[in-house]
């Protein structure tokens, strides 16, 4: 009698542990902790360079509109630190609606210039929910964004020669 009530013990508490894990993880599918970087493009290529800089108090704004009549739906602001990074945490689905990072504001006055060609804008996309095969709802991860220098950097074309590209740009 007494294992037979040890193991429904056992089993009881098993059980509860298992509801209990089970109602946190149905809370989590819609709450997204969202993550990202702003930097300074100072060879105006578009992309992360040895003489990039990432911004302090850089402003971006996460924007979700819906897909069929483009009404904003979400926004919301963050702030960089001091390594140029931001996060956000966003809860609700948002299955049904385009989401993007969009940069609002660069506190360098000589780096401030924003490229909003078609192909940047999709790269700040960002899913928000947990009907998109991603296995972790827990970290969206955004591509770092850059706010565009006036004039490149001297030291730019040196760059690209250690890299072996040979960009688009005038110097």
């Amino acid at each position: 009698m007494a294992k037979f009530f040890i193991v429904f013990l056992a089993s009881a508490l098993c059980f509860t542990t298992l509801l209990h894990f089970a109602a946190a993880d149905a809370d989590d599918f819609d709450r997204f902790h969202i993550k990202g970087s702003v930097y300074c493009d100072t060879c105006r290529v578009q992309f992360v360079t040895r003489l990039s800089k990432f911004l302090e108090g850089a402003k971006v704004k996460l924007e979700c509109k819906g897909r069929e009549n483009q009404t904003v739906t979400l926004t919301k602001e963050a702030v960089t630190d001091k390594d140029g990074n931001y996060e956000m945490e966003v809860m609700g689905d948002h299955e049904e609606e385009v989401c993007e990072i969009i940069l609002v504001h660069s506190p360098d006055a000589e780096c401030g210039e924003v490229n909003n060609q078609e192909f940047l804008r999709n790269a700040a996309r960002i899913s928000l929910t947990a009907n998109d095969g991603i296995v972790s709802n827990e970290v969206r991860t955004i591509n770092p964004l850059g706010f565009m220098r006036k004039t490149p950097l001297t030291d730019c074309p040196q760059a690209f020669k250690e890299l072996g590209i040979v960009p688009d740009v005038i110097f």
